[in-house]
């Protein structure tokens, strides 16, 4: 209840107090925003090792809010760290504090059916204006639609997603639950579960896979969005997986792309990022050092060395921290290297087509229910609120 108390303190018309929103630069730190707004880095570095791990999590571009006084000075700070934890900074008693506590959104289930005029990607941006939902939905058709072939103009397409909204405005990566596409006349399905798309067969469409950045592995931390530490009343994250591994063992590469940064973060020391393709990206930290002849802009390929285990940064010995990145959206490393041409079976099987075919239903009922296309807002199927303060 307090974390939603603090929202409501934050967005109250306070005497001489404005809210102030905006987008996190490129390149910043929350040490250098705190020099810039004139808060005491000691506040930073008072800060527990796997804490001042998070802040480096803040991705450029993702709106923060700031409470100001009269004389322009914060008296409240709200920084999205990811979907499910946020750092509060606020004064109490004159003096600044940090938490982190849940992001409080409203996740909405939305659907809507378009007729192709341009392209899929296209038709859908210019009517949602949510281009993370226009390459998830390009993703999960990739390995089994040729949108440069088969598709046609007055083809259908049908989408039954999950969207959060945030103070009014989407917020994080959207998730589609299922998802019709038209090639000649023919509909193609595809639909989540767990995680990963199928088609109506319970057969995986997913092909990308990521191989273990290490040989041996030696698994020390797993990955977690959000979990309330019950003694020490806190709420941690561990956005990767740690493993480890003696100082200098070669680190490889865990998939195909390009380097799109090679330097130092402060908690996590020595870093390589790697963008695999438009939609993932792979995080290495706390190297020792780098492999000569690894920069910016080198295109590395599967199982390649890029650098070797060390414990730069904040780590108590050496070893990898290991992070997978999906529309810029911590996922579980573990996971997504398991992801491969695979069918269900069994149980998961049943339970599968159950699901599949209940989705199948209400896109049909989506394209049935109207002879034009149908805008997203026209059609919500269900709206709920999800207060990230539960637990």
């Amino acid at each position: 209840m307090k974390y939603i108390l603090s929202i409501i303190l934050f967005c109250s018309a306070l005497f001489g107090a404005t809210v102030h929103s905006d987008k996190w630069n490129s390149g910043e730190t929350l040490l250098t925003f705190f020099e810039k707004n004139s808060i005491p880095q000691k506040l930073y570095y008072d800060l527990d090792g796997r804490t001042k791990e998070l802040t480096d999590e803040i991705v450029a571009g993702v709106r923060y809010y700031e409470l100001k006084d009269e004389n322009g000075s914060i008296e409240q700070l709200l920084i999205p760290i990811n979907e499910e934890l946020q750092i509060h900074v606020f004064k109490k008693r004159g003096k600044y504090q940090l938490e982190l506590i849940p992001t409080i959104y409203q996740e909405h289930l939305r659907s809507f059916v378009l007729k192709i005029k341009k392209s899929p990607y296209q038709d859908l941006l210019e009517k949602t204006n949510n281009i993370r939902l226009a390459k998830e939905f390009i993703l999960a058709f990739k390995n089994s639609v040729n949108f440069k072939r088969a598709i046609q103009k007055g083809d259908r397409f049908a989408i039954i997603y999950k969207q959060k909204m945030r103070l009014g405005k989407i917020f994080g990566s959207p998730i589609i639950e299922a998802a019709m596409i038209e090639t000649n006349g023919i509909p193609h399905y595809v639909f989540n579960f767990n995680g990963r798309y199928y088609d109506e067969k319970g057969r995986g469409v997913e092909k990308f896979l990521l191989t273990k950045p290490l040989k041996h592995i030696r698994i020390t931390s797993r990955f977690t969005l959000r979990r309330y530490h019950p003694i020490l009343h806190i709420y941690r994250a561990h956005l990767g997986v740690d493993f480890g591994a003696r100082r200098g063992t070669p680190i490889m590469a865990a998939g195909d792309g390009r380097v799109i940064f090679v330097g130092r973060k402060h908690g996590y020391g020595n870093v390589i990022i790697i963008r695999h393709n438009s939609v993932y990206k792979t995080l290495y930290a706390h190297m020792s050092k780098f492999r000569r002849g690894i920069r910016v802009g080198k295109y590395v390929k599967q199982g390649q060395v890029i650098g070797y285990v060390g414990c730069t940064g904040l780590c108590t010995g050496p070893h990898l921290h290991f992070g997978v990145y999906k529309n810029s959206r911590a996922i579980d490393p573990l996971k997504v290297m398991k992801i491969a041409k695979i069918r269900l079976y069994g149980k998961k099987r049943k339970e599968f087509l159950k699901l599949a075919k209940k989705y199948k239903k209400d896109l049909q009922k989506i394209i049935s229910s109207s002879k034009k296309p149908i805008k997203y807002e026209d059609f919500p199927l269900l709206i709920s609120l999800n207060s990230g303060g539960e637990r």
